[in-house]
């Protein structure tokens, strides 16, 4: 056999052992919010540990912490040095949005059904720290580099924008990889991606009592007419297109909403948090000041109306960096081996933390185990799955891509 059928029969002799290690890190939960996320880092590291992977633990200062929504961080950071040349850096996040409602399985289970693994991050993206892990376990035992390295990151941070993971790490210059790769799906490399904008919106009005409403100002009102207002420019956004292949146009979500205080009471205020999605040909910049515009303007149109408008997250869209075509190259050539398909190169609509790494220089793709589609994965529903020969092709294509950058 060459070296990559005896990576391939490593990972499959493995793959029990493998399995069982991502059913592990599903049952720790890692809700983001409330984003308490250092007792999963802690079993992570316990668990890496019994593979031979010891695991620098990274825990951030609780005040920034805090300052960022969450409770507590604490990033893992696994390195293998082999000899002189590139690092190449694998990238997997562990925090993930609350299950929410719907689910026929337990969403801290692991359980496995017809070939499926189901789970709250089974498919985004705990599994890619079963991928990454095991590709390099199945690296070292067969093809046993002699240059380069590589490390393994896992962060808990992605949800809120990777201010306190990745680019914590890459300002305290505890990693600074050549190459980098980040959880993603199987059957693409991504190598662009939307921008993200989200705000939170306060509306300020008078409370009054429901039998005398002449004496109060309708915050729900004002509210009411501000959300029309952004929604209209959804249909304004359907008018532009993005060149990269895989992303469509810009588009907006009012995600959640809270206000009033009773039944009988005129609200004097209303709160709503709104999620603004980028093509990468968008200016950030310009696209807050429009709708901190379309906002204030149609506001203004409510007597005694006043606005809050706080930005919560800005993330820049992913540009896709020169160097990353040796990462490309390997993934397309592995990938097409593997699944029997080609593997295409394309942009997204999600946003991720690989936009950091680009900012900072550092070329970077997206591709791990998964689906086609989110939607097929249930990502962010019930019922979160993962189909488990995925994560078995995807570690194999992984491993080879290794094999092939460090020879």
């Amino acid at each position: 056999m060459n070296t990559y059928e005896q990576l391939d029969a490593w990972i499959d002799a493995h793959f029990e052992e493998q399995v069982r290690f991502l059913q592990n890190l599903i049952r720790v939960p890692t809700d983001t919010p409330p984003g308490n996320n250092a007792p999963h880092a802690e079993r992570t590291a316990e668990l890496l540990h019994g593979f031979g992977l010891d695991a620098e633990k990274h825990p951030v200062p609780e005040a920034e912490v805090k300052a960022f929504g969450l409770e507590s961080v604490t990033n893992l950071v696994v390195r293998r040095n082999y000899g002189l040349g590139k690092t190449v850096l694998l990238n997997a996040h562990g925090d993930v949005v609350p299950p929410g409602e719907g689910w026929t399985k337990n969403p801290y289970g692991g359980e496995i059904e017809d070939g499926k693994i189901y789970g709250r991050a089974a498919a985004v993206s705990k599994c890619d720290f079963s991928t990454y892990a095991f590709a390099v376990r199945a690296l070292e035992a067969v093809a046993k580099p002699k240059a380069g390295s590589v490390e393994l990151l896992f962060t808990y941070d992605e949800e809120f924008g990777g201010e306190v993971g990745p680019e914590w790490l890459l300002k305290h210059k505890i990693i600074k990889p050549d190459l980098m790769i980040a959880a993603g799906f199987s059957y693409q490399v991504i190598t662009a991606h939307n921008g993200c904008l989200q705000m939170e919106v306060t509306v300020h009005g008078k409370m009054a009592h429901a039998a005398i409403p002449d004496s109060g100002v309708d915050a729900m009102l004002a509210a009411v007419t501000i959300l029309s207002a952004l929604y209209h420019q959804n249909t304004l956004y359907k008018q532009i297109s993005s060149e990269v292949a895989g992303i469509n146009h810009p588009y907006l979500n009012i995600g959640m909403i809270e206000g009033g205080t009773n039944t009988n009471v005129v609200p004097g205020r209303v709160t709503f948090k709104l999620d603004r999605r980028m093509i990468p040909e968008e200016n950030p910049a310009e696209v807050e000041a429009t709708l901190r515009k379309i906002i204030t303007d149609t506001a203004a149109q409510h007597k005694g109306v006043t606005v809050d408008i706080k930005r919560m997250l800005l993330a820049n869209a992913m540009r896709p960096l020169p160097g990353n075509k040796p990462l490309v190259d390997a993934i397309q050539k592995h990938g097409e081996q593997v699944f029997g398909e080609k593997i295409p190169a394309l942009g997204t609509p999600l946003y991720t933390d690989v936009r950091l790494f680009c900012e900072a220089g550092i070329p970077g793709v997206i591709y791990g185990a998964g689906p086609r589609t989110v939607l097929e994965s249930h990502a962010k529903r019930a019922d979160e799955r993962l189909e488990l020969e995925d994560l078995r092709r995807a570690t194999k294509v992984i491993a080879r891509t290794l094999s092939d950058l460090l020879a």
